[in-house]
């Protein structure tokens, strides 16, 4: 299991520093996130333009953002954004996606943007399917439910191949959402109803990993089940924690503490540098 922390807090300068941090201290990824209203320190920055700079101080660590709201976005503009960190970083950056939440102010805060799911939906499988053939650095043609695209080439292709990895976000057990994530190369689950919000435990886990094993292609390459919460502060607890979910098929866990005291810039650092379990 490969082990991530999210840092969102401080300035922008300071937020690429805990990157270089993590990196120092034994982390397997970094990753920022994409909002557009103001976190609960005051402060927001773009991912691609921390992603770029985080590429460059940075050797090692898997690089990304958790997650971005891609039908938001325009695919077009994505898969330059991508491309570029992903040659900056010399094939590092991961792509988790999902389809934002209608309370962000992205969608709630301007008008003329789409905010139902269904819609939101549609835009997530045009944005996908667009960066897959982007990647591919071919001349390409696409008509989907929201964006067409003619005789376009985005070039050079990306470090990694076939593409920068996508993780997409499925809401489990649900056949249409987890359907979208097998298809490319992982998978950020989430429970569905009443448990929307509750972290995945190791039988959880275990059920996902059964239904990604169901439904992907065998010879479709490898698939990451990425798993986001808060590790206890408890080196043994931390470690039965990960272990329990290792084995259960988890290839990642992502320390992710987005409020309380755990979420300011002082807190991460301290995080940071106590380092990962081992596992």
């Amino acid at each position: 299991m490969k082990i991530g922390i999210v840092g969102t807090f401080g300035s922008a300068d300071e937020v690429v520093g805990l990157a270089v941090e993590a990196e120092e201290h034994g982390w397997d990824g970094f990753f920022t996130w994409d909002a557009i209203d103001l976190g609960s320190d005051g402060l927001i920055w773009d991912p691609w333009a921390l992603l770029a700079a985080a590429a460059v101080r940075t050797a090692r660590i898997t690089l990304g953002a958790l997650v971005f709201a891609l039908p938001r976005r325009r695919p077009w503009v994505v898969a330059r954004q991508a491309l570029t960190v992903d040659h900056l970083s010399g094939g590092r950056l991961v792509i988790p996606a999902g389809l934002g939440v209608p309370s962000d102010r992205a969608f709630a805060g301007v008008s003329g943007e789409l905010t139902g799911t269904r819609e939101r939906a549609e835009l997530l499988d045009d944005h996908l399917a667009i960066l897959d053939l982007a990647f591919r650095g071919e001349t390409f043609s696409y008509e989907g439910h929201h964006h067409t695209v003619t005789d376009l080439q985005i070039s050079p292709r990306p470090v990694q191949r076939p593409r920068v990895p996508i993780w997409v976000v499925g809401a489990f057990p649900s056949e249409r959402s987890m359907g979208r994530a097998v298809q490319y190369d992982g998978v950020i689950p989430q429970l569905r109803g009443d448990r929307t919000m509750e972290h995945l435990g190791p039988a959880d886990v275990a059920a996902i990993a059964s239904w990604v094993r169901e439904h992907r292609a065998p010879d479709a390459g490898a698939f990451e089940i990425v798993l986001q919460g808060v590790l206890p502060d408890d080196a043994s607890e931390a470690r039965d924690h990960l272990a329990a979910l290792a084995e259960a098929g988890a290839t990642w866990f992502i320390h992710s503490a987005w409020e309380g005291p755990a979420s300011t810039h002082e807190a991460l650092t301290a995080r940071i540098r106590r380092g990962v379990p081992t596992l």
